[in-house]
């Protein structure tokens, strides 16, 4: 599937069900790269304890609540990324250029980090877009797992509402190279616990 197709099958899942699955949004070898990659930075002590609330952003320390959320995060900027996190962040720039021509939703730029889930840990049921700060439109989860199984937990849970007022609950596996987008003011999401770390690039598209 080309780059496109690939753009076009996450558009039309969350038109249909409220979130679009890809699973070759990055090759192996890509996969591979970013996951050394992840894991050097967090060996070097890059990585800091995620926390919650406005500030857990770039632009500011947030309290950790572990009862909330236990991932460690590193923001990824591009004055200091390597050649395999450049070349990510620009297909995602190509993926907002693509939504923009087809959907016109004003994106504007991207927010994007790591994210380590050590063993055992989650991050409860939330929805991500701030009820001060309207700029996160969608949300992207790209999984840099190696053979990820399904005894191995860590799933996204996602909370669909249906017409007749009751909930659909949907699990989806954190395989290596698979991405996942939906709207970051809809969708109502948690991070289940897995019996093994769990990699992924995380963050959200933006508007004004």
């Amino acid at each position: 599937m080309n780059t496109e197709a690939l753009f076009e099958s996450l558009i039309d899942g969350i038109l249909e069900t409220g979130y679009g699955v890809v699973d070759s949004f990055l090759a192996p070898n890509e996969v591979v790269a970013l996951r050394n990659r992840l894991q050097k930075r967090q060996a070097a002590g890059q990585f800091r304890e995620a926390g919650i609330g406005r500030a857990a952003d770039q632009s500011g320390q947030a309290a950790v609540e572990k009862a909330i959320r236990g991932d460690e995060i590193l923001w990824l900027d591009v004055a200091t990324v390597t050649p395999e996190e450049s070349a990510f962040l620009e297909r995602i720039d190509q993926f907002i250029g693509y939504v923009n021509r087809t959907c016109y939703l004003g994106l504007r730029d991207s927010e994007l980090h790591y994210a380590r889930y050590p063993a055992g840990t989650f991050y409860k049921r939330h929805l991500d877009r701030f009820r001060s700060d309207s700029r996160r439109r969608l949300s992207v989860v790209c999984y840099l797992n190696d053979n990820w199984q399904p005894t191995d937990g860590g799933q996204l849970a996602v909370y669909l509402p249906q017409p007749d007022g009751s909930e659909q609950t949907t699990l989806i596996e954190p395989v290596g190279g698979r991405l996942v987008c939906f709207d970051s003011g809809l969708l109502e999401h948690e991070v289940l616990p897995a019996s093994r770390d769990r990699l992924s690039i995380t963050g959200w598209l933006r508007t004004d």
